[in-house]
Protein backbone atom coordinates (compact mmCIF):
# COMPACT_ATOMS: atom_id res chain seq x y z
CA UNK A 1 0.00 0.00 0.00
CA UNK A 2 0.97 3.72 -0.66
CA UNK A 3 0.54 6.87 1.15
CA UNK A 4 -2.57 8.63 0.57
CA UNK A 5 -1.81 12.09 -0.74
CA UNK A 6 -2.55 14.82 1.42
CA UNK A 7 -2.91 12.43 4.91
CA UNK A 8 0.47 12.57 7.42
CA UNK A 9 -1.40 11.18 9.70
CA UNK A 10 1.35 9.02 10.62
CA UNK A 11 3.05 12.59 10.92
CA UNK A 12 1.20 14.07 13.37
CA UNK A 13 -1.06 11.28 15.36
CA UNK A 14 1.48 9.74 16.80
CA UNK A 15 4.05 10.77 19.17
CA UNK A 16 8.25 10.83 18.34
CA UNK A 17 10.29 10.41 20.98
CA UNK A 18 13.62 10.47 18.74
CA UNK A 19 15.32 13.14 17.60
CA UNK A 20 13.93 14.47 14.74
CA UNK A 21 15.86 17.28 12.37
CA UNK A 22 14.26 20.87 13.48
CA UNK A 23 12.77 18.92 16.58
CA UNK A 24 15.83 17.60 18.89
CA UNK A 25 13.36 15.96 21.48
CA UNK A 26 11.24 14.54 19.08
CA UNK A 27 6.92 15.41 19.01
CA UNK A 28 3.96 15.04 21.05
CA UNK A 29 1.27 13.43 19.73
CA UNK A 30 -1.34 15.39 17.60
CA UNK A 31 1.74 17.72 17.09
CA UNK A 32 2.57 18.48 12.89
CA UNK A 33 6.09 17.11 12.03
CA UNK A 34 8.19 20.03 11.46
CA UNK A 35 9.17 17.98 8.22
CA UNK A 36 5.71 18.01 6.73
CA UNK A 37 5.44 19.74 3.16
CA UNK A 38 2.24 21.53 2.36
CA UNK A 39 0.92 19.00 0.38
CA UNK A 40 1.39 16.99 3.59
CA UNK A 41 4.48 15.04 2.55
CA UNK A 42 7.57 13.73 4.41
CA UNK A 43 10.53 16.41 3.42
CA UNK A 44 13.13 13.77 4.77
CA UNK A 45 11.80 10.45 3.39
CA UNK A 46 14.39 8.28 2.11
CA UNK A 47 17.09 10.28 4.17
CA UNK A 48 19.52 8.75 7.10
CA UNK A 49 18.51 11.56 9.62
CA UNK A 50 14.86 10.37 9.36
CA UNK A 51 14.03 8.65 12.33
CA UNK A 52 13.67 4.86 12.46
CA UNK A 53 10.28 4.58 14.19
CA UNK A 54 9.22 6.39 10.99
CA UNK A 55 10.50 4.18 8.90
CA UNK A 56 8.98 1.05 10.28
CA UNK A 57 4.99 2.77 10.73
CA UNK A 58 4.11 1.13 7.48
CA UNK A 59 0.91 2.05 5.31
CA UNK A 60 -1.68 -0.95 5.75
CA UNK A 61 -5.49 -0.99 4.67
CA UNK A 62 -5.93 -1.48 8.44
CA UNK A 63 -4.62 1.58 10.00
CA UNK A 64 -5.50 3.91 7.40
CA UNK A 65 -8.81 2.82 6.03
CA UNK A 66 -10.69 4.67 3.54
CA UNK A 67 -10.02 8.44 4.84
CA UNK A 68 -7.47 10.07 6.39
CA UNK A 69 -9.68 10.68 9.39
CA UNK A 70 -9.77 7.03 9.97
CA UNK A 71 -6.01 6.95 9.94
CA UNK A 72 -6.02 9.95 12.59
CA UNK A 73 -8.11 8.40 14.87
CA UNK A 74 -6.61 4.62 14.64
CA UNK A 75 -2.94 5.83 15.51
CA UNK A 76 -4.23 8.28 18.28
CA UNK A 77 -6.26 5.06 19.99
CA UNK A 78 -2.86 2.82 19.27
CA UNK A 79 -1.01 6.08 20.66
CA UNK A 80 -3.16 6.19 23.82
CA UNK A 81 -3.12 2.13 24.44
CA UNK A 82 0.66 2.21 24.04
CA UNK A 83 1.37 5.19 26.79
CA UNK A 84 3.00 4.63 29.76
CA UNK A 85 1.07 5.42 32.90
Amino acid sequence: MHCRPGCGACCIAPSISSPIPGMPLGKAAGEKCIQLDSALRCKIFGHPERPDVCGSLQPEPTMCGDNREHAMHWIAVLESATTPV
